[in-house]
């Protein structure tokens, strides 16, 4: 059991919800048991073929619904969660608290947040830094308190494991009234993930976080690679939106700014086409010509699609520059952890990172790496003075925990 979740309510249930663009997942986790009651995901919302993935304990159904909006999602949510078969649930009142995982708290929200009406606001207010996640994160909020309109929700925001980086490492060499007026700066994100996994990493070496200098890597389909130093973020790829730092799925990272005027200028292209090939039509999908899923280019890669070799070479390459820099920036490295859904389940992506990184410690056992695929493990030499693990994340847990912590201070006041 994580020890961040020491503190126990009895029979307190929170339901956890991680609003996308189209999707919703969610988890019902029982705090006083330490366990998931359920866990699912609503996709395609708006879309076509929209759908229902819901488990319960052995219990796993997948249903295709229409589901027009956030609202409906969670309407077939809780259908589920309170089904004869598939539930867990005989009534919605015995839901204690809900947390939402929010993508962009700006400079205003620096830790988890009792949801308020002028917190929706607020959060409104920040959608522009982050149009492809807040919006969806608000819709969530405002439907779940129609399902649940006496239960406290709270926010736990994905900026706020990041607002420790120091001065020099968030500040953008722009004229500072940019950053006074418009608050231009680096933000960072998976900061819930990079804050839950160094937690679960330092108790696996069985060593206090406060000891440890450690580099984050959150392979996904979005990718943060984090410096983390005592337990606090010092360091972090991506910027002030989720665009920056490295490539990614679909997104390019960062790039020389100046091939945004070039593009405007000679592709005769707008700022809002622009901000779609850069956000939706690069990175993996866009140099692969393939797909964003690495699974996918890697088969492809292996028929010797040049073009796929060239996006895992590309990918790898920006990882291992970032691991070399973060180890600078920390003064030294205990080390090196890989999550999400690339971190956790790629092997070979793994070791095309590690390999070279000899000269700094990283000693990787292929053999260990192979075998860890979705479970905790170390993957690295017993000689490796820099230990390699393989952590999964898991940032319900945590935005759960946080969320019982407010709900806790609401009870005691």
């Amino acid at each position: 059991m994580i020890c961040i979740a020491n503190a126990v309510i009895d029979c307190m249930k929170i339901l956890v919800l991680n609003c996308g663009s189209s999707s919703i997942k969610y988890q019902l986790i029982d705090m006083d048991k330490d366990e998931a009651l359920a866990r699912g995901l609503i996709a395609k919302i708006g879309e076509h073929g929209s759908y229902i993935r819901h488990r319960a304990g052995e219990k796993e159904v997948v249903k295709e619904i229409p589901i027009e909006n956030h609202a409906r999602g969670l309407e077939v949510m809780m259908e589920y969660l309170l089904h004869p078969e598939f539930g867990v649930l005989k009534d919605p009142s015995e839901v204690s608290a809900v947390g939402h995982r929010v993508v962009h708290g700006g400079s205003v929200f620096v830790k988890p947040t009792l949801i308020t009406e002028e917190v929706i606001k607020k959060l409104k207010e920040y959608s522009y830094l982050a149009p492809l996640h807040n919006p969806h994160n608000v819709a969530g909020i405002e439907a779940a308190k129609k399902i649940f309109p006496n239960v406290p929700q709270v926010a736990v925001f994905d900026t706020a494991f990041h607002q420790t980086l120091p001065e020099k490492a968030y500040m953008y060499p722009l004229p500072y009234e940019f950053y006074e007026k418009y608050g231009v700066r680096k933000y960072g994100f998976h900061g819930i993930s990079c804050d839950y996994v160094s937690r679960r990493a330092s108790e696996f070496l069985g060593k206090s976080r406060d000891d440890l200098k450690m580099i984050i890597c959150h392979l996904g389909n979005g990718v943060t690679v984090c410096a983390v130093d005592g337990g606090k973020s010092i360091d972090t790829s991506m910027g002030l939106t989720p665009l920056g730092g490295l490539m990614m799925g679909t997104r390019c990272g960062d790039l020389d700014p100046g091939v945004i005027f070039y593009l405007a200028k000679n592709a005769d292209l707008n700022l809002d086409q622009i901000n779609e090939i850069l956000n939706n039509k690069s990175g993996l999908l866009g140099v692969s010509g393939v797909s964003n899923d690495v699974r996918e280019i890697l088969e492809e890669a292996k028929k010797g699609n040049k073009r796929c070799i060239l996006a895992i070479e590309m990918f790898t390459y920006r990882v291992k520059k970032w691991i070399g820099a973060y180890a600078a920036a920390l003064g030294g490295l205990d080390a090196v952890v890989f999550t999400a859904g690339i971190g956790e389940n790629s092997p070979k992506i793994r070791s095309m990172i590690c390999a070279g990184l000899e000269f700094m410690g990283v000693e990787l056992d292929e053999e260990r790496n192979e075998k860890a695929v979705g479970i905790e493990a170390e993957i690295s030499k017993p000689s490796s003075r820099v230990k390699v693990l393989v952590i999964p994340t898991n940032e319900e847990k945590l935005i759960a925990v946080e969320t019982m912590k407010i709900t806790k201070n609401l009870e005691g006041s």
